[in-house]
């Protein structure tokens, strides 16, 4: 199961950077005429990037849905978390603590 957490993480955190890469894909093979809205692109490459962590759990014989499906939420809101553990971790050098 933890292989399938990191393939799902990897999936999730690597959806945006496989957004234009997709619609390049998309735009060029299939949807000339009918172009995705950035939300149902976002969407979409999320779920390809999990799919693929799928089929690469299931080869490697883990395989668990919930593993990736979870793996997959961690990734998407990493970014978030990461942020704002440095923010809180970060000394605001500029302010004079004798003045607050």
């Amino acid at each position: 199961m933890f292989a399938d957490l990191i393939l799902g993480i990897a999936a999730g955190a690597g959806a945006p950077y496989a957004e234009t890469h997709i619609k390049n894909a998309l735009e060029s093979v299939l949807l000339a005429d009918a172009p995705l809205t950035p939300m149902e692109l976002r969407l979409f490459s999320f779920a390809l990037c999990l799919v693929a962590a799928a089929i690469l759990a299931a080869i490697l014989g883990e395989g668990t849905a919930f593993g990736v499906a979870l793996g997959g939420a961690i990734g998407v809101f990493a970014p978030r978390i990461v942020a704002r553990v440095q923010k809180r971790r970060a000394p605001d050098y500029g302010s004079d603590p004798e003045k607050e």
